[in-house]
């Protein structure tokens, strides 16, 4: 890494083998009352002045109802996340999606013109990832009637290569995420179709008027899965396995996917929720095949025995046990589903003892994430919230500004709930008033630390309204460790599916290196650990994708470290 390149880095951004480990300037300690305000709206100084664009044809397409993620992505390698959004529109229309480049100094430009990525379309969502090993980030998208894969050639440029690398999807695709599904070193891409749509069809509301549909009543599709034959060229070549897979025996109706190993063999697996369905979980077979577990697992209804309106999906340690735990939001009038691990592989419903059950309002819940968001060690939740079908005999709620008037019905305002540290939340939203306090059509969040400060910032997208960018502001806030961890031996891409474990302080952290997942977005590939009043760490282990685990020292606290596979001491049991 030459000198230049290690002076465009922030400071908070440190490589541990490159640029040297200089201390953030940050005297946080303690950490913040639940009760304090975590978020302040830092969008108008931020250069980011996206506003969503949706088609209303005046039909009430169920299309139009499903809003769009978007990504932070560092597509220049400079060390400081970009953004990327998404409009839903026709192709002929002249709203462009948009690509945000950081600053050093923090502000965003658009630098769209020209970028390859400035493009029109139904946009759903879209998934980062490494496809060719090079070390440059690809962007894909999902629409209404196809995905596009972006190649990043450098320079801030993109090309579009769909036709030539055999990808092929026709049908209605929303979540898509990248894995190495068969430990190969080149990551594949699972797209998830969410149902056939007919737009015939209407859905009137209670009073006769038209409104949106729900899914009932469209035929499910498959989730397809493609793999990379990894050529070893620039442009790369995927094969549809779909149903050499077994993918194509359960079908659904996909909202969100999230690629983790599930069952505790090291290889990842396939969890996918379903609206209005049961969930789907593909397990592994570590032989090119999977096999639907969901029901066997826990994890395909709720405690209930029913269905819901699966959403997105949160995945994190919701109490610190070492087992990733799942959060699902569903529609108003359901409840949302925390599903706990434990013992690892099995899963129960344990919404009311985590408190999340008997909320004073329930939203209708799109995308959620799970960030310890004032770095106290527990993992907190933030939920962005829309309805579906406009809203009936309710008092209005304070609007957002810049939200078109036909989308005004269907805003609700986003949620924060804290952990306490034993897997226990409490809804602190009354007192987050620029995250929670206006209405939004929110569909996609995105988390990530925006400004290297450790801080874990929020980026709000909603239907036919302008995207919010959300400062961390929680003060004081406690100590906290970044890590990204990287696999030279192809191109130095984020090892995606690497589990991470953080020994501090008689306890144990758990992170998975995963960015797609929420609804529909792409998120910081970086690891983050709020560690509260931890004063040092013990040691790093990492067990990477292909199973090899490695142990690295502790090191410094209140930045942000590389850890590069092969730099480690292997692990011993």
């Amino acid at each position: 890494m030459n000198a230049a390149r290690c002076g465009g880095l922030l400071a908070a951004f440190v490589l541990a083998a490159g640029c040297g480990q200089a201390p953030v300037a940050s005297d946080n300690r303690a950490t913040a009352s639940p009760g304090a305000n975590w978020f302040e709206d830092r969008t108008a100084r931020s250069g980011i002045t996206f506003t969503h664009q949706v088609e209303t044809s005046g039909k009430y397409l169920f299309s139009e109802s499903m809003g769009s993620g978007g990504a932070f992505l560092d597509f220049d390698n400079d060390g400081r996340l970009d953004v990327y959004l998404i409009h839903n529109v026709h192709p002929s229309m002249p709203a462009t999606n948009r690509l945000y480049h950081q600053q050093p100094d923090g502000r965003f430009v658009d630098v769209s013109a020209g970028s390859g990525l400035d493009v029109t379309g139904y946009g759903n969502g879209l998934a980062v990832g490494d496809v060719n090993n090079d070390g440059r980030p690809e962007v894909l998208l999902t629409e209404y009637d196809r995905i596009r894969l972006f190649l990043n050639q450098g320079g801030g440029r993109f090309s579009d290569v769909t036709a030539t690398v055999g990808l092929t999807n026709r049908q209605w695709s929303v979540p898509a995420a990248f894995v190495d599904f068969d430990r190969d070193g080149w990551l594949d891409l699972v797209v998830g179709n969410y149902l056939d749509f007919d737009p015939t069809q209407r859905c009137p509301d209670a009073k006769g008027q038209p409104d949106f549909c729900g899914p009932h009543g469209f035929p499910s599709t498959i989730t397809r899965l493609f793999r990379n034959l990894g050529t070893g060229s620039s442009v790369p070549r995927f094969e549809d396995v779909t149903v050499r897979s077994g993918l194509a025996r359960a079908p659904g109706k996909a909202m969100e996917i999230v690629c983790a190993d599930f069952d505790g063999d090291h290889w990842p697996d396939i969890f996918i929720t379903d609206d209005g369905l049961p969930n789907r979980l593909f397990v592994n077979q570590r032989n090119g095949t999977f096999k639907e577990e969901a029901v066997a697992r826990g994890l395909a209804y709720t405690s209930m025995g029913a269905a819901a309106a699966n959403m997105g999906v949160a995945l994190g340690d919701a109490d610190g046990d070492g087992h990733f735990d799942l959060f699902v939001p569903h529609l108003t009038e359901e409840h949302h589903t925390l599903w706990r691990q434990g013992p690892r592989g099995i899963f129960q419903d344990d919404t009311a003892r985590a408190g999340l059950l008997n909320l004073s309002w329930h939203g209708t819940g799109f995308a959620a994430v799970f960030g310890d968001f004032d770095c106290d060690g527990a993992s907190d939740l933030a939920v962005a919230n829309g309805l579906i079908r406009r809203r009936l005999g309710q008092a209005p709620l304070k609007l957002a500004d810049g939200i078109a008037p036909f989308w005004k019905p269907y805003a609700e305002t986003a949620q924060l709930f804290a952990n306490d540290g034993r897997g226990r939340f409490r809804d602190v939203s009354a007192a987050n008033s620029d995250f929670c306090g206006e209405a939004h059509v929110g569909r996609g969040l995105l988390c990530g630390d925006v400004d290297n400060d450790g801080g874990l910032d929020l980026l709000l997208i909603g239907i036919g309204g302008p995207a919010r960018l959300y400062r961390n502001a929680a003060a004081p806030r406690g100590h906290w460790l970044g890590l990204r961890a990287i696999d030279p031996l192809f191109g130095g891409r984020d090892a995606y599916g690497a589990e991470i474990e953080l020994r501090a302080g008689g306890r144990k952290w758990w992170r998975l290196v995963q960015p797609a997942f929420g609804y529909a977005s792409s998120h910081d590939p970086r690891v983050h650990f709020g560690l509260g009043t931890v004063a040092s760490v013990d040691s790093i282990r990492v067990l990477w994708a292909d199973g090899v685990e490695e142990e690295f020292p502790g090191g410094p606290l209140d930045r942000y470290h590389l850890l590069r596979k092969g730099s480690g001491k292997l692990a011993t049991p």
